[in-house]
């Protein structure tokens, strides 16, 4: 038995595990892949998904999911949105009924558009509070490498907060509580379809000036969608907000920035996808962010343009001339309750 079982194998849920080790946490990594969870326990390492980074010797790994959940007080959901609910079929009814579940999905399912936490507590019942949400400025990889790193684990239920901090605070690793679930979900979800964005205008040769503007414009949009489906504003103003998303932006390790730039440089999408191991969260997102928009009113003009790109056959520089074209606003437009 482990203090905290993390399921999937992936790099940000490889690298969660090692955190909790390095918190002093007994710890167990589930991977589907056989190969991968006998390379993690014998050699220490995952090749596929964190090549170059040495893995704590104490964790433990397995594709057994029952042996991974059993007595755990953790449970760290590592398993992208798309095949959450069939591991969830899986294996679901394994997860002890006082444990604490942690979330990491940032999206949104295309067809319920619900999120990750909600999709998890559908899945689970019971308490929905006890699904914490995880989010913040974490690229994998530094976190592997251990590079001083800050997150929020988001629930209404202190109890059930407070036990994902003191799991995941490893010496490099400082994690806020936050109870506003809501806001920090609908965060980790829109930064993606922006990061899209961001890339985009980087791989079309633009500049400083622009990424700012996009990461500013989007955040707005963020903002706006949050508050509209129960979230607070301060929320946005902090590491699952702008902080996450200007790192998703920016840094040349996020997937959605990569998809982005490649689009923004004439690629096409399914060409992109096809070579990539890992899954770019914001393309499948972003047509459920945008109609959750539509079904309460908020305008997204940034993240209409990326469905329009990825899923209508828009070509990047017709986005470009309509988003400049429109209607002249205040800055505030939507937001404060203006």
């Amino acid at each position: 038995m482990a203090d905290v079982a993390v399921m999937g194998a992936g790099s940000w849920g490889t690298a969660v595990a090692l955190m909790c080790v390095d918190a002093g946490q007994d710890t167990i990594l589930w991977s589907r892949r056989s190969e991968i969870a006998n390379e993690i326990a014998n050699e220490h390492t995952n090749a596929t998904y964190l090549p170059d980074v040495e893995l704590p010797a104490a964790l433990a790994a397995t594709d057994d999911p029952e042996r991974a959940l059993t007595g755990a007080e953790v449970v760290v959901l590592a398993v992208p949105s798309t095949g959450i609910e069939d591991q969830l079929r899986s294996w679901g009814s394994r997860i002890p009924a006082d444990a604490s579940v942690v979330s990491l999905i940032k999206g949104v399912d295309v067809d319920t558009r619900r999120f990750g936490s909600q999709l998890v507590a559908d899945h689970l019942g019971g308490d929905p509070d006890r699904v914490v949400v995880l989010s913040g400025p974490n690229l994998a990889r530094e976190c592997a490498a251990r590079l001083p790193a800050a997150s929020v684990a988001a629930s209404p239920a202190d109890a059930h907060a407070q036990r994902v901090q003191a799991r995941l605070m490893a010496p490099y690793f400082r994690v806020y509580t936050n109870d506003d679930k809501v806001g920090v979900e609908v965060a980790g979800a829109v930064k993606n379809v922006i990061a899209l964005a961001a890339g985009m205008a980087h791989g079309m040769g633009y500049g400083d000036n622009t990424n700012a503007a996009v990461i500013t414009r989007g955040l707005a949009e963020m903002t706006r969608l949050g508050v509209a489906l129960g979230g607070r504003s301060l929320t946005f103003a902090g590491l699952a907000g702008v902080g996450d998303l200007v790192a998703t932006c920016t840094s040349p390790q996020s997937r959605n920035r990569t998809v982005g730039e490649r689009l923004g440089r004439g690629e096409a999408l399914d060409d992109i996808v096809s070579s990539m191991n890992m899954i770019a969260e914001g393309v499948r997102s972003s047509r459920a962010i945008l109609a959750l928009a539509g079904s309460v009113g908020v305008d997204m003009p940034l993240t209409a343009g990326i469905v329009a790109v990825c899923h209508e056959g828009t070509d990047p520089n017709e986005l470009r001339a309509s988003l400049l074209a429109r209607e002249a606003k205040p800055e505030l437009h939507g937001l404060d309750g203006r």
